[in-house]
Order: structure tokens, then C-alpha cells, then sequence
């Protein structure tokens, strides 16, 4: 059993991530979902990006920080989509107990100096618009060199957020792909 921070993407703490978390607890897993947008939930990327750029970088890096912090002694598996996936980076990282990071649709950047020896698992379109080919061969370039194991799963035609069944990214064959991948993952911890 793994004890999960799951963090939302850009649009909020929508129906499919809550469906998520439900599918992770029913698997035996503590699964956490904190609302780092307040109740606030949007159907378009721009509403979203709206929404983060009022709160603010920082904001949300702290609100996702508070978020972890009851739980990290007992040492968390971070997960996010998206937006949501660059913040579990960025707290993952910087965990000492962090056991995993879950990446769905999204990565941040890495410092220089970052060190981690995490299992690391990325699912992500394949073209994405949000998270480029280039970028994503940087990042793990990096991240290996971090000294993170790292699995990068590519979906071939899906759109950014394939596994939200509300929006139009969505991919039905992607989405139950990444998810039984993402499980035997977290089967692990």
C-alpha cells in the first residue's frame, strides 16, 4: 500500500481526478487530493491558465507544500496531472522520503543539482503541445542524471490530458492503458 499525494491539473480539482483517487484507494492505497484552486474547476485550458497565473507560481507551490506536509514522515508516493504533475515533481524532489513520483500529462524542470534515486514513471501524449518531444528527452536526460529510475510511457494520437473523460483530450484506450501501468507501478510501494 502506498500513501499518495495526488495533485490536480490547470483545471482544477475535477470529477476525473476525484475518480482517480477513488480508483487508487480501491486498490488499497491512502490516496490524498488536496484542491490547491480553492473549489474553483474549469472546462478550458484558458479559464486554467487564468486561474494559476491569478494564484501564482509560488502560491501553489506552497499550498501544495502544506498539502504534503502531515503526511511525509511517513513517506509519500507524489502524483499529479499536468500542472499538478510538475508540482509532485517539484515536492518529490525535495522530499529526503518521497518513495515514487507519478507523472500523468506533465513534468517541471529540474535544478541542476537535483539528486533522487525515485522511482520515477512519466505517461504522456505522444505528439503533446504542452510538454514538447525535445523537452521531454531533456527531462529525462536529467532526470536520470539525477539518478532517478525512470519509465516514460508515450500514447501515440492521444491529446494532453487523455485519461479526463470530460474534456476533449480524452482517449478511452490511453487512458485504461496508463492507469493498469500506473497501478502494477504503484503495486510496488
Amino acid at each position: 500500500m502506498a500513501r499518495i499525494l495526488l495533485f490536480h491539473s490547470m483545471y482544477g480539482l475535477r470529477p476525473a481526478v476525484l475518480d482517480a483517487a477513488e480508483m487508487l484507494r480501491s486498490a488499497g492505497h491512502e490516496v490524498y487530493a488536496p484542491d490547491l484552486y480553492d473549489g474553483r474547476v474549469v472546462d478550458e485550458p484558458e479559464a486554467g491558465i487564468e486561474i494559476k497565473d491569478e494564484i501564482g507560481q509560488e502560491e501553489l507551490l506552497r499550498r501544495a507544500v502544506a498539502a504534503a506536509a502531515p503526511h511525509t514522515d511517513d513517506g509519500l508516493v507524489y502524483a499529479g496531472l499536468s500542472l499538478g504533475g510538475a508540482l509532485a515533481q517539484n515536492l518529490a524532489l525535495a522530499d529526503t522520503k518521497a518513495r515514487g513520483l507519478l507523472l500523468m500529462h506533465g513534468t517541471s524542470d529540474l535544478p541542476d543539482d537535483a539528486a533522487t534515486e525515485i522511482p520515477v514513471q512519466l505517461h504522456v501524449a505522444d505528439p503533446d503541445t504542452w510538454e514538447p518531444v525535445d523537452w521531454q528527452n531533456a527531462w529525462y536526460l536529467r532526470m536520470r542524471r539525477a539518478g532517478a529510475d525512470v519509465e516514460v510511457f508515450r500514447y501515440r494520437g492521444a491529446g494532453h490530458l487523455f485519461t479526463d473523460p470530460d474534456l476533449p483530450d480524452y482517449d478511452p484506450e490511453a487512458a485504461e492503458r496508463a492507469w493498469a501501468i500506473a497501478m502494477d507501478f504503484l503495486a510496488d510501494f
